[in-house]
């Protein structure tokens, strides 16, 4: 590992004497399917970025609006567009992956946004553990306006990260990890078949052959959409369903038992966004399934805090209507600091 330190810096050295910045450090790649709402928001977010060296390399995957116009309009030589017939997010970013140089390789969903020193952090990160393969931050999730929603729960994860992306996808989008390019060629592309959940399955197998390093700070600004994939409650079960069943047949066998976390984890996400995209009654009895779900997958969950305000919050809004729950969990929050919680500000997005 000091050997691979002593490289990178020699290589740092030689760029900046031979002034061969002209070779980007890092390839950002953004898969753009029908984005012309927030494009050119996440574009500028990377324009603006504290460190310079990179190229983007947007994959339009088919878009039948405005994407490509307003991607002419940003006269910026660090930015390249490739067209394609519409593939999927998983073709287009394997797709940006067979265009990039960059030694370091960053992922952007269209909609997405990053702090300004996101890059820098992350690049930092990575030259301080040379042995890492991967850096990862902490999320923000925003709404259409980019108004704050709520923030990820902090993780501290470091180093071997197996056991622990195995039971939930704390880098929680696709949006977040600056990865070595060795290591993206060591696990191959994004698996189609498991989409919408193929941002998970993709960390699996990187912690599978590399390190991750945490910078801890909130610098992916992620935003949720009434259109977007983690709406589409189904789609997301079965996905995720099948990335447990790959993920545990790759597994040790010593990591085997840790299975019903994983399941019970999805339920329990699955439940969280059924609440935030609740409407009416016949929703909240979705939520309802996917938390009895969450339970008999994992019973332990029941001594935790979370899974217990989201059964009170679940049980209000099943003895009562929707809208008189939202009104019951807001007078408590006010009383009771047990109740102030981000599930109060999923449920109160009308």
């Amino acid at each position: 590992m000091l050997i691979l330190s002593w490289i990178f810096k020699i290589f740092k050295v030689l760029r900046k004497k031979l002034k061969i910045d002209s070779i980007p450090a890092v390839s950002i790649i953004i898969p753009a399917y029908n984005a012309e709402a927030f494009i050119k928001e996440t574009i500028h977010s990377v324009l603006d970025q504290s460190f310079s060296n990179f190229e983007v390399i947007v994959v339009d995957d088919g878009s039948k609006d405005q994407t490509i116009e307003i991607l002419e309009q940003i006269q910026d030589p660090r930015l390249r567009v490739y067209s394609y017939a519409n593939g999927g997010v998983a073709v287009a970013r394997n797709r940006g992956i067979s265009h990039s140089t960059g030694e370091l390789i960053s992922f952007l969903d269209a909609d997405d946004l990053w702090t300004t020193d996101k890059l820098e952090k992350q690049l930092n990160a990575l030259e301080t553990h040379p042995e890492a393969g991967v850096a990862y931050s902490w999320t923000q999730f925003i709404d259409l306006e980019a108004r704050p929603l709520y923030a990820q729960e902090p993780v501290f994860f470091e180093d071997n990260v197996y056991a622990q992306i195995l039971v939930s996808n704390f880098t929680a989008n696709g949006s977040n990890m600056l990865i070595r390019r060795q290591f993206v060629e060591a696990i191959g592309g994004f698996d189609h078949d498991v989409r919408p959940a193929e941002d998970w399955d993709y960390a699996i197998r990187l912690a599978a052959v590399c390190p991750f390093v945490l910078v801890p700070q909130y610098q992916i600004l992620y935003r949720q959409t009434f259109q977007s994939q983690s709406s589409k409650i189904d789609v997301m079960e079965k996905s995720s369903l099948a990335i447990i069943e790959k993920a545990y047949q790759a597994a040790p066998v010593e990591l085997r038992p840790l299975k019903s976390k994983s399941l019970g984890n999805t339920y329990r996400y699955l439940t969280k966004t059924c609440l935030l995209h609740t409407h009416n009654d016949r929703d909240i009895e979705y939520a309802s399934e996917k938390l009895w779900k969450a339970i008999q997958c994992y019973p332990k969950f029941l001594f935790s805090l979370e899974m217990q305000r989201i059964i009170f919050e679940v049980l209000l809004a099943r003895i009562f209507s929707y809208k008189i729950s939202i009104k019951l969990m807001q007078l408590l929050s006010r009383s009771l600091p047990i109740f102030s919680n981000k599930f109060l500000l999923l449920m109160n997005h009308d």
